[in-house]
């Protein structure tokens, strides 16, 4: 109720349950604005010390779901003026524990090392357990950018037994839970990433507020990418783009990335690049996925070019979702640039990234880098046809991601120890390896790749093939059936048939079968569905409507505005607020703050320019387009999941080849070509 007054009130209390109530229920710029009308409210009646501890909440809930640090920096600085006449309130300790990760999140390692024994020091003194916990988070988190893993993990450890002992409030317990899984993700450390997530996860379905529960979804996520299989790693990174949506601001890219590279593996190559890209509109890096994206349509030179320019200008995006800046943070980058210099057969450049990755690996010992540097040495190993030397490399990295439980990537070893087998006149090894592979990628749910495999098994590897290194051979035309008699489908592909009762979601995919290539908008498949002829929905114009039915038009419906009010206010004033931390940084000499503090602006210049249409109008999303969207696509997927049950190859078939989205197509493979009889 609180969180929906119109009316403004003027108790401090009330204010700040207000914050609460808004942040509980989503809505981030309704906390942040309550706390600002608190700080406000209290320096008017005189009592700093308010004023400061409210200035010190803004400026961590802005750190912790926009990512915008130069707002941040602006309100620890009102704060920071206020502490002097707040001697011990509890603000004397928030400023220094949102300090020490503002200035984390910015790689300042020596002031994250002074703010965090601040925050440690005043928080016991005080009894401010929040700036505790988030102190030593903090100072962990720097031993291991140091290169201190074992250390800095032993400490975050003693922070999980604290937060599993109930010692601090509910949004200190999730996000700092969220750091412990954060530091073991940036070591490739999936074992202990998995015990805290499953920790969280226990502790988030009581407890969890804010953006809490999302972002554990996307921890969920990047562990089912590695262990599989794809289908639930894609619905638990789709479950989190939705749960983050209303929270997430700049690091929304975040999930996006996550969502891609489950899709890249699962062989959705246009999935994966909507949400590279999506996730590039939220100025978040899409590398090294959208590199390794157009390596698998073919483009080798694109693919060089963009992992090149990756590694030479790494993301310097604030959050504390990614490694911090440095090595630790190219490493996936490397990891990417040897595989694709593989394909292209470039020596220097996979041996390079193989040193890199070595080197990474030595810094922050552990098996996961290791193991990745030990196959990036392998690829170079055969590349420059040192084949023994590749062979019992390769053969390591198999066994090190099979120890690992990372099935997808002991897949892809096993791809290059087959190619070197093969490339040493072993024939019979190279089959065996090929067979290993293909299996386990279809039981991963990367079908793709497992196809890929089975063409390795089948013929001779070619270093310079565009796709993974391997020949494609010629097959025979499969015939197949897709045709319905009243209520009743009847679907025969690969020697199988079966008869079901016919769903919306089949009745979409006949029409793509019956139009191999060609893209249907999501609103033209409604409308065909309910008895229209399509126009132009791509446009939202109106085509005509048997029945008496709404046109297009109609349904595109007015939607939700992609900014509220409230939103645009609030980022007006965050921009004004970047505006003076760029002055600062200027008349400070600090060129590396200002260029962060630029791009925090061009970020908010570019949402609110998202939120404008033709004449100046609000632009809306969740219309009848966007509707149309879900509802095709949640179709097709049900009638697929009923297809499997019954002829689990023509479903197989129907995932790999058809494209859902806004504009949807069947796409059929041309190593496996299909004739559909509609």
């Amino acid at each position: 109720m609180l969180a929906r007054l119109d009316a403004p009130t003027s108790s401090a209390a009330v204010l700040e349950l207000r914050a609460q109530a808004s942040y509980g229920n989503g809505q981030l710029e309704a906390c942040v604005s309550a706390w600002e009308e608190l700080y406000a409210l209290s320096l008017a009646e005189g009592h700093p010390a308010d004023a400061a501890r409210a200035a010190a909440m803004i400026a961590m809930y802005l750190m912790m779901d926009t990512g915008l640090m130069a707002p941040v920096r602006g309100w620890l600085r009102r704060a920071e003026r206020l502490i002097d006449d707040a001697v011990d309130s509890p603000a004397e300790a928030l400023v220094p524990m949102v300090r020490s990760y503002e200035r984390f999140l910015c790689g300042d390692v020596d002031a994250v090392q002074e703010q965090s024994a601040l925050a440690i020091e005043r928080g016991e003194r005080l009894n401010v357990t929040s700036a505790v916990v988030i102190g030593r988070v903090a100072a962990a988190r720097v031993r291991i950018a140091d290169g201190d893993v074992s250390e800095g993990l032993d400490q975050l450890d003693e922070v999980g037994t604290l937060l599993m002992a109930g010692e601090a409030d509910p949004l200190t317990t999730g996000m700092m839970y969220c750091e412990l899984i954060c530091a073991a993700q940036s070591l490739a450390l999936y074992d202990r990433a998995t015990e805290w997530t499953d920790v969280m996860d226990r502790w988030r379905r009581a407890a969890a507020v804010g953006s809490i529960n999302g972002r554990c979804r996307v921890h969920r996520a990047e562990l089912l990418r590695v262990s599989g299989p794809c289908e639930l790693a894609e619905a638990e990174a789709l479950r989190a783009c939705e749960e983050l949506r209303p929270w997430m601001r700049r690091e929304f890219g975040w999930p996006l990335m996550e969502l891609g590279t489950i899709r890249l593996r699962k062989g959705d190559l246009d999935g994966a690049e909507e949400a590279f890209l999506r996730a590039h509109a939220h100025a978040w890096s899409p590398q090294p996925g959208l590199a390794l994206l157009r390596l698998e349509q073919g483009d080798v030179p694109a693919a060089t070019e963009l992992i090149a320019d990756a590694i030479a200008h790494p993301s310097a995006v604030p959050s504390k979702e990614l490694p911090p800046h440095g090595d630790l943070r190219r490493a996936p980058l490397w990891d990417a640039q040897a595989r694709i210099a593989d394909v292209a057969g470039d020596a220097d450049t996979v041996h390079r990234s193989a040193e890199a990755l070595r080197s990474v690996a030595t810094t922050y010992p552990t098996r996961t880098l290791s193991a990745a540097a030990i196959l990036a040495e392998g690829r170079a190993d055969l590349v420059v046809g040192a084949l023994d030397d590749a062979i019992e490399r390769c053969g390591t990295a198999v066994a090190e991601w099979i120890d690992l439980g990372a099935p997808f990537e002991a897949a892809v070893a096993r791809t290059v120890l087959a190619r070197a087998w093969d490339a040493a006149g072993q024939p019979v090894c190279a089959r065996r390896e090929w067979e290993s592979a293909g299996a386990a990628f279809t039981a991963f749910g990367a079908l793709r790749w497992a196809e890929h495999a089975r063409e390795g098994g089948a013929s001779s590897t070619t270093a310079g093939s565009t796709t993974h290194g391997m020949s494609p051979t010629a097959a025979p035309v499969v015939r197949a059936r897709f045709t319905c008699q009243v209520d009743t489908r009847t679907v025969e592909f690969g020697g199988g048939s079966v008869q079901l009762h016919d769903l919306t979601g089949l009745r979409h995919l006949g029409r793509l079968l019956a139009n191999p290539g060609r893209e249907f908008h999501a609103l033209d498949l409604v409308t065909l569905e309910r008895g229209g002829t399509t126009g132009t929905a791509a446009t939202g114009t109106a085509a005509p409507i048997e029945d008496g039915l709404v046109d297009v038009a109609e349904a595109v419906g007015a939607g939700l505005p992609v900014l509220d009010d409230q939103a645009r206010e609030a980022y007006r004033r965050r921009l004004t607020e970047i505006e003076e931390d760029i002055e600062e940084a200027i008349r400070l000499n600090d060129p590396a703050r200002a260029e962060l503090a630029e791009r925090d602006r061009d970020f908010l210049v570019t949402e609110l320019t998202r939120a404008v249409g033709l004449g100046g109008r609000q632009r809306t999303t969740g219309g009848g387009a966007e509707r149309a969207r879900t509802s095709v696509t949640r179709a097709i997927r049900y009638a697929l999941e009923r297809l499997a049950a019954h002829h689990p190859a023509a479903a197989t078939h129907l995932r790999q080849c058809v494209r859902t989205g806004t504009y949807c197509a069947y796409e059929p493979d041309p190593l496996v070509p299909v004739t559909w009889q509609v």
